[in-house]
């Protein structure tokens, strides 16, 4: 087996918040304790509600938010210690997409500029006719038309934009690529070509995926494997067709139910299954499993003590006290 393109160690998120007319503060933990691999021709999935830390963990990754704790590795190496020239060089490995894909453009470049821009900084030496033969190729490769480099982003689709955004992303030819809810805001079709590009592209170049995402049914259609997040902590992590046949935690059997199903007499059964209420604020998060305010099976050492994230098999663990018996 390959060593891992990215290796995340015991990560740790927190901010200060300031609160109150006195001007206090409180420590918001964003995430807790997270702790992955992801391999080269592999895609790792993200999955949890509105707040569970997906999106701090994707930013902590690619360098744009400072980890409280623990420790990020590209290819073995802590990007944090490097000399800068060296963190620099391995800046061009990892590259990130955001949700907004017209937000995340700039409006004043063209597309071709805005495609060109990686090369620009990271391959000075690189003339301007060779850039063009760059951009034409990822433009094509993205299944976008030369033509559309001469436009600018308010010109082109939600769907085209991505694929911009997607192209601008691959112009460096990354080893990782986050993807932060990268189709959420996509309509069904377009989603279905992005994946299948996103798939493609991991296929062929050996692109390791890290993939973050509210739609259960797209994420199980492309990762091999799934990490599930509640409240900054890992709830469950398991190969993704095995998740999906037979989860473990409590938390994660609710997500499941939650995803629509045609038959309305399926679906009334399932919503009886779906979680109540909000999650917690991660400002003063529950003692022990956070999930136990929501947690229909909570004991009361749920209650008091930190479930241990445990092994459940090949390439499967579980952060619940009571997931043999449930």
């Amino acid at each position: 087996m390959s060593a891992p393109v990215l290796e995340v160690v015991d990560l740790a998120v927190q901010f200060r918040v300031r609160h109150g007319a006195w001007g206090g503060h409180s420590v918001l933990r964003a995430v807790a304790g997270v702790t992955l691999a992801v391999r080269a021709h592999e895609a790792l999935g993200v999955v949890g509600e509105s707040g569970s830390g997906k999106s701090t963990l994707a930013r902590a990754i690619a360098g744009l938010v400072t980890p409280t704790a623990g420790e990020i590795l590209w290819n073995g190496s802590t990007l944090a210690a490097l000399a800068a020239p060296e963190r620099r060089r391995r800046r061009r490995e990892l590259a990130i997409i955001f949700q907004n894909p017209l937000a995340s453009l700039d409006p004043r470049m063209t597309v071709g500029e805005i495609i060109a821009e990686p090369l620009r900084v990271h391959a000075a030496a690189m003339d301007a006719t060779a850039r063009r033969r760059e951009v034409a190729s990822l433009l094509e490769r993205v299944s976008l038309a030369r033509s559309l480099a001469r436009r600018y982003p308010h010109e082109l689709s939600g769907g085209q934009c991505q694929r911009v955004a997607i192209a601008r992303a691959m112009i460096l030819k990354p080893r990782l690529l986050v993807c932060d809810e990268a189709v959420s805001a996509l309509d069904v079709s377009i989603q279905a070509q992005i994946i299948e590009l996103l798939a493609a592209l991991k296929r062929d170049t050996g692109l390791a995926l890290l993939f973050i995402s509210h739609n259960l049914a797209v994420v199980r259609a492309l990762c091999e494997r799934v990490l599930v997040l509640y409240l900054g902590r890992m709830m469950e992590l398991a190969p993704a067709e095995l998740l999906y046949a037979t989860p473990l935690h409590p938390y994660t059997r609710a997500l499941f139910a939650a995803i629509p199903v045609a038959d309305p007499d399926i679906q009334r059964a399932r919503l009886l299954n779906t979680i109540q209420g909000e999650p917690p604020s991660a400002l003063a998060p529950p003692p022990g499993c956070v999930f136990q305010t929501r947690c229909a099976y909570a004991i009361e050492v749920c209650r008091r003590t930190v479930p241990p994230w445990e092994a459940a098999g090949a390439e499967r663990y579980v952060a619940c006290h009571r997931w043999r018996e449930i």
